[in-house]
C-alpha cells in the first residue's frame, strides 16, 4: 500500500496559518525567475504556491475495542487501504498515513476537495469509519499545491509495496 508510507515532512509549516502568519499579512515579493504558470495552474495554485484541501485526523473510534474477530477487522482494514487507494488514484486523497505513538489519533489523510462535506463523503466510504474503528475529525488546511504530485512522486520512490 503505498499510502502508509507517504512522508509528513511535507506538511511542517506549509500551512501559513500553523506557523502563526496570515496569508492576508505577508510581505509580498517579486515572483522568483523560477516559476512555473503552467505547473501552478495544474496544480490550483493560487499567487503564493498554494491551494485548499481538507485535512482529516483519524481517532480511535467507539467500536475499536468491540470488533475483536481478527477476520473481521482484517476485512475492515482491507477494505480501509482499498478505499484509500481507490481515492488517491481519483486524484482525491493527496496523503494518507498513519500516526505512530498516538493512541487516540491514529492517522491522517488530506483530501483534495474545497468543503467539509465533500470530504465527509468521502472519508464515510471507509469500512473501518463506518464500522466506527476509526472516528473522523475533519478541517479545512491550506497548505502547498505541491502536495498534488506526493501520489506520483512516490511512486518513483517505493521499492517495496506494502
Amino acid at each position: 500500500m503505498k499510502l502508509l508510507s507517504l512522508g509528513f515532512g511535507v506538511l511542517v509549516c506549509l500551512n501559513i496559518s500553523a506557523c502563526g502568519a496570515d496569508k492576508t499579512r505577508l510581505e509580498t515579493k517579486e515572483t522568483p525567475s523560477i516559476y512555473d504558470a503552467q505547473l501552478a495552474q495544474k496544480l490550483g495554485a493560487d499567487e503564493y504556491g498554494m491551494r485548499s484541501y481538507v485535512l482529516v485526523i483519524l481517532k480511535t473510534g467507539p467500536m475499536d475495542a468491540k470488533i475483536t474477530d481478527a477476520a473481521e477487522r482484517a476485512e475492515l482494514f482491507n477494505g480501509h487501504f482499498a478505499n484509500m487507494e481507490r481515492l488517491a488514484a481519483e486524484k482525491k486523497l493527496v496523503l494518507a498515513g498513519p500516526f505512530s505513538e498516538d493512541k487516540d489519533k491514529r492517522g491522517l489523510l488530506i483530501f483534495n476537495v474545497e468543503s467539509l462535506e465533500d470530504a465527509q463523503v468521502l472519508v464515510q466510504t471507509d469500512p473501518a469509519v463506518a464500522a466506527g474503528i476509526f472516528t473522523p475529525e475533519l478541517v479545512k488546511y491550506y497548505g502547498s499545491a505541491a502536495l498534488m504530485q506526493i501520489n506520483d512522486v512516490h511512486g518513483k520512490l517505493q521499492k517495496t509495496q506494502f
